[in-house]
């Protein structure tokens, strides 16, 4: 009768604890909603708050500066069961708890994701490669707590490619706003968002071709 007294002591904490991980939150501040879900009962409040306060802080700024009609109320997801990093998809943003737990300090992965919503291209609009690479472009330019995560963009060495994604191909969009066109990376964007991107836009932009300006790059890459 006692263990059976035990068991059913636990199961209702369960029950409890899973109940209010599953709450939503709702964070508000001037025209932007976040609604933030946490499924994971050990997630330490300052992770959790600082998760908030990165996204208050980035998120208008991106919209403003890349897509004003982007939402203005987003999702976001503390999931136990996914076993990846982070991803972004119609406006819901889910991040896992694995990740937080092993990296606390990576607040800005929700900067990543939600230049994701704010990206909101069309199906095969152009390479993936550029569209992560915008991201973490964003998120360098962005960024609240980079240093603190111990993240940076790499340095150049003669095995990458622009088409490496990511980082890599954020250093190089890095470079050429910097030497060629301060407005690069803002106008690959909406021409990604506008399904009008094609390659000849780097040689508008740049007056170099995509590869001419990797070449240049590898000859000369520390000017970022």
């Amino acid at each position: 009768m006692k263990n059976t007294c035990l068991l059913i002591t636990l199961f209702t904490l369960l029950v409890v604890i899973e109940m209010q991980a599953q709450k939503p939150e709702v964070f508000k501040e001037k025209d932007k909603t976040l609604m933030f879900t946490n499924d994971s009962p050990f997630l330490d409040s300052e992770v959790k708050n600082g998760l908030v306060k990165t996204f208050f802080k980035v998120y208008p700024k991106m919209v403003k500066d890349f897509n004003p009609e982007a939402k203005d109320t987003i999702y976001v997801k503390i999931d136990t069961s996914y076993t990846g990093v982070a991803f972004a998809n119609n406006g819901k943003i889910t991040i896992s708890s694995q990740w937080l737990e092993k990296k606390p300090n990576d607040l800005d992965v929700i900067t990543h994701e939600a230049m994701h919503i704010v990206q909101s291209y069309p199906h095969q609009a152009g390479p993936g490669w550029l569209t992560e690479g915008i991201a973490d472009y964003v998120r360098y330019k962005y960024g609240v707590n980079n240093e603190g995560a111990e993240w940076f963009l790499p340095e150049y060495s003669p095995d990458q490619s622009y088409k490496n994604s990511y980082r890599i191909t954020a250093r190089f969009l890095a470079w050429i706003s910097n030497n060629y066109n301060q407005n690069l990376v803002v106008t690959l964007d909406r021409n990604m968002r506008e399904n009008t991107y094609s390659e000849v836009l780097w040689k508008e932009l740049t007056g170099a071709t995509l590869d001419e300006l990797w070449e240049a790059y590898a000859e000369n890459p520390d000017n970022i």
